[in-house]
């Protein structure tokens, strides 16, 4: 027999179902429509031939994408082919499952709609493939499989990088049942994730793994069934053989299946598995044998490292293939039925089709970053002024109101967050807090003592040490209406998870068209000046990674009381409008009791009040002036550069006669710009105290070409720390931005 070589492996492929059906003959004995497909089967014979309908529908899409993207009208190839077997586990799961997808997931999904019923996933589809903005869950923005209606949030993981929140939302189930809050789904739903044999290897899909099974480990419940779609390839790296079983199936605290086998055999797996999620509420992963068609995406030129024969023997374990001879010889469907199913679904897809690619596009700016970043200002003042109940405040800080406190012990900065995070947790009770050494121990600097005797360790807890798993987490628990307060120990230990901000939180209102959100505010301890102690992984003074990310909301206190201020409004942003914000905390000011000299305790502040006047909360786009009046020279500056501005600014006028103006920003991102160039316009120069790396680690390259294209006629200069790792011991003084630093800068710049 000669092999097909035709490049044309969408027809190749299609070619030898045609074939088959055309050729095949019909068995002697029809099923009944309820009979199982084989003695002691749940699968009917209806059942069956409904899923693969689903298969075949999927399968067509795929067809379609290539033949748009050939013609130029669409921007997405990379198929569900071969692995339609998911079809099973979108007709087994309750549409109050969530879901977290693999981008082969077709047939899962097409299974899933019907089950809903009242969809239209192939037009659904379609308008995505296309990038229409009438695309239900994206509006154009991207091919992701994702619908509200279905809980399927939408992913643009290839890296499997949706484990962490997925595993967060299984947990989060238990969780938020514990502390009395009514939650959107039943209380025996679970959560699948589905992901490849290639991804399984991945950094992020193991800690997921870990994660699920540590929790599980512990006693708390984790129901999710994580889903390997094993084709053996990951583009062209071949995954070992036996690699995902050797690996995944003699783990503790997950219960392994193996869906391999005709459609009734995974049927019947994939259906013990989720019972075992749904009764254990622990994490089961289930192995679904699958096989790769059409290569990787439809710029794949699989024939670069595979030969012909390999292609062959792929296309030859063809699902849909395999699925018709399991249906014609047993019985549950005829030849020419599953002929008319074939048939139907090509044209149903390419007249959707026809129809989809005449459907609007994202036409403007605006619309593309309408679900980026949304802000209500008004809905957010609401939030900010939800009342504490007084009683309750009273008897959480046993009749001692941090307002009315005389101890300045208990006014420095951390004692400020200590007070406002009791606060917060007392008006929302949907808050939780959680991070490593949160909650026996009250944080490494000791801001978060006591919250867990108080609140309890249901809104309270440690996590496992990993970053990740705790960013994961607060996605999850965000998906089912709580408030997550995730704490990361150091600003040095974020990076090696900042994608769990950047390539998922931050993305997911902008991929979802604002259906979906994760509001969160991601308390960072950071930045240096801890007089050398630690060295770099403690004073980690960059926040350019942070900043690069689109939509996200950064906030960094100065001082005790704009730390309690900020923070309640930082919470009542991420609450009233879904928003992602990193609130970093300056920890050389946890504890700095002083401004100017010894024992002054100018940076000791009276605890704000909780609600009522003057303002409570601070919010977006509000900054921090000193000496309004003054007009010599404006020193926008954050943090540690806050006090270290107002020492020089007290040098300037003493020593030169400088009036300087020091403006506190409070917010990184979005920069405060209109407040920014309204008060440079009152004074001769701008000095930019930027207490970050020189090269894109801060905010002073923003601020500074914000200035010069407004036309900004003075003078413009910038200060800041060098473009290095900050060193253990004094030799960290060389390195980071300091008062005499600023004081030179300032001279210079008004010479």
């Amino acid at each position: 027999m000669t092999l097909d070589t035709s490049p044309n492996r969408v027809a190749v492929v299609a070619g030898n179902l045609d074939r088959y059906l055309a050729s095949a003959k019909p068995a002697a004995r029809a099923l009944a429509p309820d009979a199982p497909l084989r003695p002691g089967s749940t699968l009917s014979a209806q059942k069956a031939v409904e899923l693969w309908e689903d298969q075949v529908t999927s399968r067509e899409l795929d067809a379609v994408a290539r033949e748009l993207k050939r013609d130029g009208l669409s921007y997405y190839t990379i198929s569900s082919a071969g692995h339609e077997q998911n079809a099973v586990i979108g007709a087994l799961l309750r549409d109050d499952d969530p879901c977290f997808l693999h981008y082969r997931s077709g047939g899962l999904m097409m299974a899933r709609a019907r089950r809903v019923g009242g969809q239209t996933p192939v037009f659904d589809t379609l308008l995505s493939l296309v990038a229409s903005s009438e695309d239900p869950i994206s509006n154009g923005r991207h091919k992701v499989w994702g619908s509200r209606r279905l809980w399927v949030p939408p992913q643009t993981s290839t890296i499997a990088s949706h484990l962490p929140k997925a595993v967060g939302t299984a947990f989060a189930l238990s969780r938020a049942r514990r502390m009395g809050l009514k939650l959107p789904l039943p209380s025996d739903a679970i959560v699948t994730c589905t992901f490849g044999d290639a991804s399984a290897s991945h950094a992020t899909a193991l800690t997921g793994i870990n994660a699920a099974r540590y929790a599980y480990r512990g006693g708390r419940p984790t129901p999710i069934m994580f889903v390997c779609e094993d084709n053996r390839i990951g583009i062209s790296v071949d995954t070992p053989s036996g690699w995902i079983r050797e690996r995944f199936s003699s783990m503790a605290n997950v219960a392994y299946f193996d869906a391999s086998g005709t459609i009734d055999e995974v049927w019947d797996t994939t259906q013990r598995a989720i019972e075992t999620c749904r009764t254990s509420r622990g994490p089961v992963f289930l192995h679904l044998d699958t096989v790769r068609l059409l290569g990787h995406a439809g710029s794949d030129v699989e024939t670069t490292y595979l030969s012909w024969d390999e292609i062959a023997a792929f296309e030859a374990k063809d699902p849909l293939l395999a699925n018709a001879h399991r249906l014609i010889e047993t019985g549950a469907a005829r030849p020419k039925e599953l002929q008319a199913i074939v048939a139907d679904a090509r044209e149903r897809v390419r007249a959707a089709a026809r129809e989809a690619v005449t459907r609007p596009k994202l036409e403007t700016r605006e619309a593309v970053m309408s679900s980026l970043a949304p802000y209500d200002e008004a809905a957010v003042r609401t939030a900010a002024s939800l009342p504490v109940a007084a009683e309750r405040r009273s008897e959480y800080f046993e009749g001692q109101l941090p307002e009315a406190a005389t101890s300045p012990a208990r006014r420095n900065l951390s004692a400020h967050v200590n007070a406002a995070l009791a606060d917060e947790m007392l008006r929302r009770p949907e808050l939780v807090l959680f991070g490593e050494d949160v909650g026996k121990k009250g944080g490494v600097y000791g801001l978060t003592k006591n919250l867990q005797r108080r609140f309890g360790r249901a809104r309270v807890f440690d996590t496992l040490l990993d970053e990740t798993t705790i960013l994961g987490v607060a996605q999850g628990a965000a998906h089912l209406g709580l408030l997550p307060v995730p704490e990361i120990q150091y600003l040095a230990y974020l990076h090696n998870a900042v994608d769990q901000l950047r390539g998922e939180a931050a993305s997911l209102s902008f991929f979802s068209s604002g259906q979906f959100t994760n509001p969160m505010v991601v308390r960072v301890a950071g930045l240096a000046y801890q007089k050398g102690f630690g060295g770099h992984f403690h004073n980690d003074n960059a926040v350019g990674n942070l900043r690069d990310i689109p939509g996200i909301v950064i906030a960094t206190p100065s001082r005790g009381d704009d730390a309690a201020r900020l923070l309640r409004g930082a919470l009542a942003l991420a609450s009233a409008c879904g928003r992602v914000v990193v609130f970093l905390e300056p920890i050389a000011l946890y504890h700095e009791r002083d401004l100017h000299a010894d024992g002054d305790e100018g940076w000791l502040f009276d605890y704000p009040r909780p609600t009522g006047e003057p303002s409570d909360a601070i919010y977006l786009g509000e900054v921090g002036v000193y000496d309004e009046d003054a007009t010599d020279l404006l020193i926008p500056t954050y943090a540690n550069g806050v006090r270290l501005s107002l020492r020089a600014a007290k040098r300037l006028r003493e020593e030169h006669g400088i009036a300087a103006r020091v403006l506190d920003l409070r917010w990184l991102e979005p920069l405060p710009h209109e407040a920014i160039l309204r008060h440079a316009r009152e004074c001769k120069a701008v000095l930019v105290a930027d207490e970050c790396r020189a090269t894109a680690g801060g905010i002073a390259d923003a601020v500074l070409a914000k200035l010069a294209e407004s036309r900004y006629a003075g003078r413009l200069a910038s200060s800041r720390a060098a473009d290095s790792f900050v060193p253990l011991g004094p030799a960290a003084d060389l390195v980071l931005l300091s008062e005499d630093d600023i004081v030179r800068a300032a001279l210079e710049v008004l010479a």
